[in-house]
């Protein structure tokens, strides 16, 4: 079997798009260095630099190949992406109290706090700067809103993560709020910066929200059947953070009031004691809420594969349907 057909398929993406990536990355360079506070370029770069697959840039690129864009717009479009999603995960670092992500120290826990949320500020800002550079007020548009969005869905997660109340649509909502707005996002302004067909900028925006949200339902499926050494996460840390994800949310829907007050105990009240994630894996067992979960993303990756079918007979077509395949098929 050749190299090619055994590369994942954001790794045959990237090698795809390689020139223009290295374009992005030479334009995040550039508009993260700061003439007047060194720590700016300091703490982007510590993020940066930490790896991390730069899925969502790569989805802009994609996108504007795939209509036919010719022009070079769409770098600034995908560095855009980048910062408003490095930025995000600075200020969710400091929410969250986080001390590590991709494996390395976060920039609150080596800077401070406060660093972060400045810094995140200051990459919002360099991201509209680059959005205007553009000149178009439709590509403006809808990052503006993915921006507002995904602040909005950060909210109602705080709110609703260790509320029993919180019901399947709630966590939809959150999730195309944190994670799938930036996803529809990035491959929206692709269509649009190449002055696609409006069924097109369509299909582009329905493939980036379907994918966004089968993505962040097999993250939170996997934390409890997961692989610790492949997800870099402990199996049950969203049960030790009292975060209600969709494996717990159905579990909570049908249990019997014995079940509900442990769950009342454990993520309402955070009184976890020895043996409580064992008794979760156990109810949620049950009553197959993991696999339940598990059909919910492959409903959600087959709805992304489905938009594909309105966009150009191309090769990246095939590479963006491999994707929405891979990342279901973790779980399998």
């Amino acid at each position: 079997m050749n190299q090619i057909t055994t590369q994942k398929p954001h790794d045959l993406l990237a090698a795809t798009l390689s020139s223009e990536m290295d374009a992005v990355n030479t334009l995040i360079q550039t508009r993260m260095a700061s003439k007047h506070a060194p720590r700016i370029p300091e703490v982007t770069a510590h993020l940066v630099e930490a790896g991390g697959k730069r899925l969502r840039p790569m989805l802009t690129l994609a996108a504007a190949r795939l209509c036919g864009y010719e022009g070079a717009h769409h770098v600034k479009l995908a560095a855009t992406v980048e910062f408003i999603h490095t930025a995000t995960l600075l200020h969710d670092d400091v929410v969250d109290e986080s001390g590590q992500r991709r494996g390395r120290p976060t920039a609150n826990l080596l800077w401070d706090n406060k660093s972060s949320v400045l810094v995140g500020d200051y990459l919002f800002s360099r991201s509209f700067q680059l959005m205007v550079e553009t000149g178009s007020l439709r590509v403006l548009d809808i990052l503006a809103n993915a921006s507002a969005t995904i602040a909005e869905g950060e909210v109602l997660q705080m709110t609703a993560a260790s509320n029993l109340s919180t019901d399947e649509a709630v966590y939809l909502q959150v999730v195309r709020g944190k994670t799938a707005a930036l996803f529809s996002a990035a491959t929206e302004v692709g269509g649009v910066i190449a002055e696609a067909p409006a069924d097109q900028i369509k299909a582009l925006y329905d493939y980036g929200d379907a994918l966004g949200i089968a993505f962040q339902i097999a993250d939170d499926l996997l934390d409890y059947q997961g692989d610790s050494n492949t997800t870099g996460k402990n199996v049950g840390d969203d049960f030790r953070e009292r975060k209600l994800t969709l494996p717990v949310i159905k579990a909570v829907a049908q249990a019997t009031e014995e079940e509900r007050r442990f769950w009342q105990r454990t993520i309402e009240k955070g009184q976890q004691a020895e043996g409580d994630l064992e008794q979760a894996l156990a109810l949620m067992a049950k009553y197959g809420t993991l696999e339940a979960t598990r059909q919910d993303a492959l409903h959600w990756a087959e709805t992304a594969t489905k938009a594909l079918t309105a966009l150009p007979d191309h090769p990246i077509r095939k590479m963006l349907h491999d994707l929405a395949d891979y990342v279901v098929s973790r779980l399998n």
